[in-house]
């Protein structure tokens, strides 16, 4: 089955398309900046290089979050918008479930990490094949570390500004030296997913939020 995967939770976004198992083509948008100019012409490139066609794809994967508010809705939309025009199954896959995934085996505990700022980041707690325990949460991270001991590794674009406060209190914790581009990684957990039937029509797909955006709690204020 050929599966084109989407990620665009943080400023390292990225498309691919998975076909049996093996990633055969993937783009990587590394920017601060809106992916809403540059998704669209990224995945047009990486069909024409591998020489297919939309109608070619036979699944759409998407992280469905959490992330950025703005970042889950380009992704998402642009996903609806491809799997409307030339129809194929769609699944939502959590970007946490996504960086666990890429440190399997890697310790008996596996923690994925996103920076949800204020202080506060989004988590997931897996076991060591990378089978979802607890999460996603949005917390502090000493909530996250309480709970953890022995073999525990960490993963994910919080690791960078927390590891000094992890080590400090977890001195054996792991770092496994992954790139946190998740486009491949999604489109391999989803493909087995999809052939499976587990797939939805495009106008199903929903964000997963874990916090509510900004402006729900501005109005609430008003």
């Amino acid at each position: 089955m050929r599966v084109l995967a989407v990620d665009t939770t943080t400023a390292r976004g990225s498309v691919a398309v998975v076909e049996d198992g093996v990633v055969v083509g993937e783009v990587r948008l590394r920017s601060d900046a809106s992916h809403s100019r540059r998704l669209l012409p990224a995945i047009a490139f990486l069909l024409e290089a591998l020489g297919l066609e939309a109608d070619g794809i036979g699944g759409y994967v998407v992280a469905n979050g959490p992330g950025s508010f703005t970042g889950l809705r380009i992704g998402l939309s642009t996903v609806q918008g491809l799997a409307i025009g030339h129809p194929a199954p769609c699944l939502g896959i959590c970007a946490l479930d996504a960086l666990a995934a890429r440190m399997q085996g890697e310790a008996e505990r596996l923690v994925a990490l996103m920076d949800a700022y204020r202080g506060e980041v989004y988590a997931g707690v897996y076991d060591r094949q990378a089978r979802h325990l607890e999460g996603p949460l949005v917390v502090p991270l000493e909530r996250v570390l309480e709970g953890l001991s022995g073999e525990v590794a960490f993963l994910g674009d919080a690791v960078a500004g927390y590891r000094d406060r992890i080590v400090d209190a977890m001195p054996e914790a792991r770092f496994p030296d992954r790139d946190l581009f998740l486009a491949g990684t999604l489109g391999r957990l989803a493909e087995p997913r999809l052939a499976a039937g587990e797939g939805v029509a495009a106008s199903l797909l929903r964000p997963l939020y874990v916090r509510e955006a900004d402006a729900t709690h501005a109005r609430r204020g008003r």
